[in-house]
């Protein structure tokens, strides 16, 4: 059992991607000949989960777009900030949060869809979000000239931590954090004028 939870935290760590439990299979089935059972791989991921939840391991072993990857630990981030430098090129516009938001909420969806949403021409913010591979043509709608449909990607889930859309926040939680954060807001306002 050690031998094949060390091939799978080997596996999980080479790859670039979350690595989906199918995958895994394949790999120790194409590599070994080994026809390793769903439980067996699942008792060694949970091994090596407790294995890096432990306080000796700055990162740690989880789910995220719909496969295991390591993830460095929050306490952490900071100097991994540090020498990622957060790349301009990694971070998004304003139109193009806005427009990721669009199709992860309203997927699958047509650019004319998100034009009408947000009131202006989207086809420069889509072909930079498919550049970041971030949004993926999810097939074509039955209206007429029948338009590309968008949905999000797994890299959008792996890089926002969520394992299906159904993770996204809801609507009403986040007009109630804006809420709460205007209220605040006012608060300190308020007692600084004091």
């Amino acid at each position: 059992m050690n031998l094949l939870r060390q091939h799978i935290e080997a596996i999980i760590f080479a790859a670039e991607q979350p690595v989906a439990f199918k995958e895994v299979h394949e790999c120790l089935l194409t590599t070994f000949g080994w026809e390793v059972n769903k439980e067996d791989i699942e008792e060694a991921i949970t091994a090596l989960k407790e294995r890096y939840d432990s306080d000796e391991y700055s990162f740690y072993l989880t789910e995220s777009g719909g496969g295991y990857v390591f993830m460095t630990k929050r306490d952490y981030y900071p100097v991994v900030a540090t020498l990622l430098n957060q790349k301009a090129n990694k971070k998004l516009s304003t139109a193009a949060l806005e427009t990721l938001a669009i199709i992860a909420y309203k997927q699958p969806i047509t650019k004319s869809e998100i034009e009408e949403i947000r009131g202006v021409s989207c086809d420069y913010t889509v072909q930079k979000l498919m550049e970041k591979d971030l949004v993926a043509v999810a097939g074509r709608a039955d209206g007429p000239g029948k338009p590309l449909l968008y949905k999000t990607s797994s890299t959008f889930m792996d890089h926002f931590g969520i394992n299906s859309t159904k993770d996204l926040p809801k609507l009403k939680e986040i007009e109630t954090q804006q809420e709460n954060a205007i209220g605040e807001t006012s608060i300190e306002i308020a007692e600084q004028a004091n």
